[in-house]
């Protein structure tokens, strides 16, 4: 399958897109809602085994066993490995920031998958479009407001970095997405990832699952992330299960997203994970952004959108000029 048919079904690239952003705040706002009693790489675990279920029935759909073989086993380590940083800095983060907060500060991931297609899939990015990107960051220094002192913080500044570094390692990933997708089905994408996940979640538990590493510490990401096991009773079991499910969506529709479409198509319809950050923190924990947070996330919103509008334009000039040169 070349990069040009991949390229002309940008439709189905937005709806994957939506759909998985769609599942991802639901798979957020679980988290957020059981990071209190259980430790992330539990919940990671369990996410990716049921995940990994989902995962293959997929793959016997598009093409059976046979192609989850691969020339570039390297490639496919470094953007699960990638997607596996962003997930537990992220999550980690979320135990201590609001939904919102720690949503928006990702949200600088679609900025800078503009700014790495540049030297990895050679696409060309104008200075109107650094200049948005310049201006998400400035979001992101006013939401964390690195200039008051420790004093002045309920939360460290050390925390706001976390769902920063998951931005990055996200965009990594998303822009390897769309490199190995040219010889690669959305299914075995998926599969790695799931297949990496439950490996590290497995090296956490023999290494801290008992819980001793958590013991005196106050920070909330790091017991989140250290905690001991807990087997899930009650209702908890079935969101276990939906997180597991989420997983298995998640993995396949982004997958496939960056595979119909170009990067810079597919990644401004991540935007829609902010309002449902907002909106899961109004329901479920009466949270709403204070002015320094609204301030951010429209700054971050709005360049995200802007970079959005300027390769549209871009690429329907490009297709102008071309259908020009065909007449003559």
């Amino acid at each position: 399958m070349t990069t040009q048919t991949r390229l002309q079904n940008p439709t189905a690239g937005i709806a994957f897109v939506v759909v998985g952003i769609l599942t991802i705040s639901v798979n957020d706002m679980l988290i957020k809602l059981l990071s209190g009693g259980y430790p992330l790489h539990q919940m990671v675990f369990t996410r990716s085994l049921i995940g990994m279920c989902f995962t293959l029935v997929l793959v016997q759909i598009e093409g059976g066993w046979r192609i989850l073989r691969t020339d570039q086993p390297g490639l496919h380590f470094l953007r699960a490995s990638t997607l596996v940083l962003a997930n537990l800095c992220f999550f980690s983060a979320l135990a201590a920031l609001t939904l919102a907060e720690a949503t928006a500060i990702f949200f600088i991931g679609p900025l800078l998958i503009t700014l790495l297609g540049v030297p990895i899939l050679g696409e060309k990015v104008g200075p109107l479009r650094l200049g948005a990107v310049v201006v998400g960051f400035i979001g992101v220094i006013i939401m964390t407001r690195p200039w008051l002192s420790a004093d002045q913080r309920d939360i460290s500044f050390l925390i706001y970095l976390l769902p920063a570094v998951a931005a990055l390692a996200y965009a990594i990933t998303q822009v390897l997405t769309r490199k190995l997708s040219t010889t690669t089905k959305a299914s075995v994408l998926a599969a790695y990832l799931q297949g990496l996940f439950m490996l590290v979640s497995i090296g956490f538990w023999i290494v801290a699952g008992d819980g001793r590493y958590a013991e005196g510490l106050e920070s909330e990401s790091l017991v989140f992330l250290l905690r001991a096991w807990v087997w899930p009773e009650g209702r908890d079991i079935y969101l276990f299960l939906l997180l597991g499910i989420n997983a298995g969506i998640i993995g396949y529709t982004l997958a496939q997203a960056y595979r119909q479409a170009d990067a810079a198509i597919i990644a401004p319809f991540e935007y829609l994970g902010l309002p449902l950050a907002v909106f899961w923190g109004w329901i479920i924990w009466r949270e709403l952004p204070d002015m320094a947070v609204t301030t951010g996330i429209l700054l971050i919103l709005g360049s995200g959108l802007f970079v959005f509008v300027r390769e549209r334009q871009k690429k329907l000039r490009a297709l102008a000029n071309t259908e020009a040169h065909r007449r003559f």
